[in-house]
């Protein structure tokens, strides 16, 4: 695992599939047929299905959650724009960055942002962690 300090980043990728879009509708309640219906989705100006927003996002929650800060890091906030729509079939990589550390408590805010395979912005945001209990560091929080 890697000290965390301010600087340090982390990286996941994914391919998103249709039945990662269909698996993300059934669990959240988000129907859309913009998402889900073909035929609706030709009639506007994407021209096909695009991706949830949210399930873009979510690959942010699995980077915090897995490698930085990592297991045990709970969501204090996060912020979102999306910039461009993702197409089922596209490969997204989610980075974050840390950018703050309190010293008083292990609050880390990150930037945070989700590119596709032709390394075009998505979405980005700024997101605000409680980080799993750590041994300090002349960085800031490590473990």
């Amino acid at each position: 695992m890697n000290d965390l300090h301010v600087g340090a980043t982390a990286s996941w990728s994914k391919t998103i599939t249709s039945a990662d879009v269909q698996a993300f509708a059934a669990l959240s309640g988000d129907d859309n047929p913009l998402h889900l219906d073909e035929a609706f989705a030709r009639t506007t100006r994407f021209g096909r299905p695009i991706v949830h927003g949210m399930l873009v996002a979510s690959l942010i929650s699995a980077v915090l959650g897995r490698q930085l800060p990592g297991p045990g890091t709970i969501y204090l906030s996060q912020s979102l724009e999306f910039l461009r729509p993702v197409y089922p079939g596209d490969t997204i990589t989610a980075t974050v960055e840390v950018i703050r550390i309190r010293e008083d408590k292990p609050v880390v805010t990150l930037t945070a942002r989700c590119t596709n395979q032709n390394g075009e912005e998505v979405v980005r945001g700024e997101a605000v962690v409680l980080a799993p209990r750590t041994r300090r560091t002349q960085e800031g929080i490590g473990r």
